[in-house]
């Protein structure tokens, strides 16, 4: 049996059930039947179907078989930022070791910071009747959410609050953690103290921002109001924007970086300098020890797994009120935010 209209160096379709019934001379029904294993198909019929769809690469689509059979679906949708930004694929791995579980599945997509792409997003994960679903916000309001709740599908807020609608929410001690981060800094006789940070009119920036600023006040610090960088999206920005200010007449003394992403390009910028600033990013990373940079830490897994929790209680029946829960942070010293002024 050969499977007709093949073709090489070009796009092929997904193979339909349709083109298994031509192939192995059956009705679709017929076909339909075969693949199911279902009752009264006989043996050569059914071999000879499974053959040509294995022959044409045809799999069933086993989420609408259950689906149509009245089965409940196991899946879990996380519509987050950037998974290649490793604070948000440990969220990811925290929900899904957190669901698996509870013999659940976690199915993932990015909002790209889109608000427009996170609402076709909500609809296409609700379309695929997912259990639940965690949203990493773009949107600055949430009220649609409102609409699409009543679907029965329960929300779960994840690194930023909603806004509009009441729902469940797992957040970081943004602002104990930028203050506890200026603090360190001041405590180290630091008073020019540069601030970057992210898109401004996310929640968790503004906080963080907030938290900063508030330490300043209390220390009675106006020296670093000069050296506030805000809407530094990545760290190609960050590293131009900490060449920048270490270029100013009267350079900061210290850096800190409200995240991960604006640390990487800190420590790019600060590479080749015999005497850098006092650098203290918020988000721990991968190899922070080894370079020697001090953070503001977080369990970033923990938040994706008290998540998944909140998810999975909402899933099995809970109707209380809405829940936050808020994840600690502390400060690592480790060498660099700790050099003395200079």
């Amino acid at each position: 049996m050969s499977a007709p209209g093949s073709t090489h160096g070009a796009a092929v379709r997904r193979p339909t059930l349709t083109q298994v019934a031509a192939l192995a001379g059956v009705s679709l029904k017929t076909a339909s039947r075969a693949l199911n294993r279902e009752p009264n198909v006989a043996p050569d019929t059914g071999r000879r179907v499974r053959d040509a769809a294995d022959l044409l690469g045809y799999r069933l689509n086993g989420i609408a078989r259950e689906l149509r059979r009245g089965a409940t679906s196991t899946l879990v949708g996380l519509i987050s930022g950037d998974l290649a930004n490793p604070f948000y694929s440990a969220v990811a791995s925290g929900i899904e070791r957190e669901l698996r579980q509870h013999g659940l599945q976690l199915v993932t997509a990015n909002n790209d910071e889109d608000s427009g792409l996170e609402r076709h997003l909500v609809e296409a994960f609700l379309e695929r009747r997912v259990r639940a679903l965690l949203v990493v916000p773009s949107a600055d309001r949430h009220d649609y959410l409102a609409v699409e709740g009543n679907r029965g599908v329960p929300f779960v807020f994840v690194d930023r609050p909603p806004n509009g609608v009441a729902a469940d929410a797992v957040l970081i001690d943004n602002s104990g953690g930028a203050r506890s981060a200026a603090d360190h800094l001041l405590g180290g006789g630091h008073r020019r103290i540069a601030l970057v940070a992210d898109l401004a009119r996310k929640a968790p920036q503004r906080e963080r921002i907030d938290g900063f600023m508030a330490s300043m006040r209390a220390a009675g610090n106006t020296e670093w109001e000069p050296y506030l960088r805000t809407d530094v999206h990545d760290a190609r920005r960050a590293e131009a924007t900490v060449r920048d200010l270490l270029a100013l007449p009267d350079p900061p003394t210290a850096i800190f970086t409200a995240n991960n992403r604006l640390t990487t390009g800190a420590l790019r910028a600060l590479r080749d300098r015999p005497e850098p600033p006092a650098l203290v990013g918020f988000d721990d990373f991968d190899l922070a020890d080894v370079l020697g940079t001090s953070v503001v830490a977080h369990d970033a897994t923990a938040m994706g797994r008290e998540a998944a929790r909140l998810a999975y209680e909402r899933i099995s029946g809970h109707t209380g009120p809405a829940r936050t829960v808020v994840i600690s942070t502390s400060v690592i010293a480790r060498g660099s935010g700790e050099r003395p002024v200079r």
